[in-house]
């Protein structure tokens, strides 16, 4: 079965569809599959739920697709940075389940394992846990979380052999594992492609069944967050 596509459109080409439930890979503008959310966007989808941890920032990532109005509701942890995202949100214009960020590790991880739900004590007693089933084990109240199992699920890896074995690189791994165990569909973007059998057995990170089409993009931005702080603070910190 080949499983290698010759751009990003080619590799959403039939799969993609308004309406769906989306997982995408990264954690801020780290592990970010940049070509196939553009494919994604040039596709003209709409009213995409989409799982991730955050929504990029203004211009990248999935802030790219706020900006063309195609997601109507997200499932997230962490949203700041995208002002874009503020904006839509607070005018009524998007959808937000907030979701705390171990608790949406999971949900994945759960939907890639076959396990329809877990309990958890995050979240208990707060808004997380409205109108979800609550449930005591050992003096302990729990609340039940349903996991997730998008229709279709984008990834970033470092490195892909031809059966779909991938290798992430240091801490762009982050959420894409559970991303691409979790969807029905995998499409993972690489930035090289060797031959199968070529790579180290322990050096597989995640194995190729969970891997439906890969796609190579060899020159990704690659945007790196950092941290500002004021003169004064710097002193201060001398």
């Amino acid at each position: 079965m080949n499983k290698i596509y010759p751009s990003a459109a080619a590799a959403l080409d039939g799969i993609v569809q308004d309406g769906q439930l989306m997982a995408v890979g990264g954690f801020g503008l780290c592990g970010i599959p940049e070509a196939l959310i553009e494919a994604l966007k040039d596709s003209g989808v709409r009213d995409l739920t989409v799982i991730s941890n955050n929504a990029g920032v203004d211009g990248f990532g999935l802030g790219k697709l706020l900006e063309t109005r195609q997601i109507s509701k997200m499932i997230s942890s962490y949203v700041g940075e995208n002002k874009e995202f503020e904006r839509q949100y607070l005018a009524g214009e998007l959808q937000l389940e907030f979701t705390p960020q171990g608790t949406l590790a999971e949900k994945l991880r759960a939907g890639g394992a076959g396990i329809p739900a877990f309990f958890t004590k995050t979240g208990v007693g707060t808004l997380v846990a409205e109108g979800k089933e609550l449930r005591e084990f050992d003096g302990e109240t729990y609340v039940m979380e349903r996991a997730l199992v998008p229709e279709v699920a984008l990834v970033k890896a470092h490195r892909a052999d031809k059966s779909g074995n991938l290798q992430f690189r240091f801490t762009a791994r982050n959420f894409n594992p559970a991303v691409a165990m979790a969807g029905k569909i995998t499409v993972v973007e690489v930035e090289e492609i060797v031959e199968t059998g070529s790579m180290e057995p322990d050096s597989v990170h995640l194995p190729g069944i969970y891997v439906h089409r890969i796609v190579l993009n060899t020159t990704p931005e690659k945007r790196i967050e950092k941290r500002t702080i004021t003169e004064a603070t710097e002193k201060a910190g001398a």
